[in-house]
Parts: C-alpha cells; structure tokens; sequence
C-alpha cells in the first residue's frame, strides 16, 4: 500500500497517520499547545517555507482539528485554533513527548519540565486502564477485533 492510501486502511493508527503523521504537522500541534495561533509565529517558531506550512494547516482545518478565524480585516489575516478532535490529541503528543525526554534528551536532560497546574507538582504521563485505573503497559493489552474490523487486516 502506498502512504498516499494509507486512509484507507482497516487501521486506526494508519488512517489517524494519515492526518497527523508527519513531523511538520506534529510540531504545528505542539506550538497550538503551546499557545501560538497565528501563521507568522508559526513559521517562525517551526521554521517551515510558507508553502508547506499552510499546506499542513489547511489539512488540520480540512479534518477538523484546527478551526481558521479572522483577527485582522485588511490585509486578511487568519489565528488557528484547537477544536475539541484538536485537543483530544493532546495526549498523543505528551506521550511522544514523554518518549522524547526518556529516550533522547541528551547529556543536558529534558527541555522541560511538565507541571500540574491544579496541584503544583512535577508530572508525567502514566497510561491507565479506564475500567479499574490501573497502570498499563504493553504488556497489559490484548486487542479483541471490534466491529470495524475486516480479515483483510491480518
């Protein structure tokens, strides 16, 4: 299959790829996370040609991830906002991130350091199972073919 099809696999991960599944659009996430809404900070926080910077937001506005809304008249000038599908990726991205500090930070350690705004302390992500919140590994998880599954798949 090429990556061009890759949509149209019987797979979760692949069709989610499919939209998110390269390194320019992942770091475009992390900035709206980060707070920055506007193209010029954009391309300049990211450093990505003009082209294919509004290549990438326009599929995130495409797929409903971002939401483009004017902030200036004349000349027309765009913010880019999360929607909710947006920020439900939150945790794709933290998870990458945590990855990130474990297994590439380097001599000098992770550039950052997470903290719960709520309690005040240091955190990190912990994947937990929804039923009986208990940590979970790879190790801990048996898929089960659900109704969106084909043979074709295997």
């Amino acid at each position: 299959m090429k990556w061009d099809n890759i949509q149209e696999m019987p797979c979760s991960i692949a069709r989610a790829l499919s939209i998110v599944g390269d390194r320019w659009t992942l770091l475009i996430l992390r900035d709206c996370f980060m707070g920055t809404k506007r193209f010029d900070q954009f391309q300049k926080q990211i450093g990505l040609s003009r082209h294919r910077l509004t290549d990438r937001l326009n599929k995130l506005v495409e797929h409903e991830i971002l939401v483009k809304s004017p902030y200036q008249e004349k000349p027309l000038r765009h913010e880019y906002h999360l929607t909710r599908r947006g920020s439900a990726l939150y945790p794709v991205l933290m998870t990458l991130a945590q990855w990130g500090d474990n297994w590439m930070a380097g001599k000098d350690g992770p550039p950052f350091e997470y903290i719960h705004t709520t309690c005040g302390h240091k955190t990190s992500v912990e994947l937990s199972c929804s039923e009986c919140g208990e940590t979970i590994s790879s190790q801990d998880i048996a898929p089960k073919a659900g109704p969106g599954f084909k043979k074709s798949y295997l």
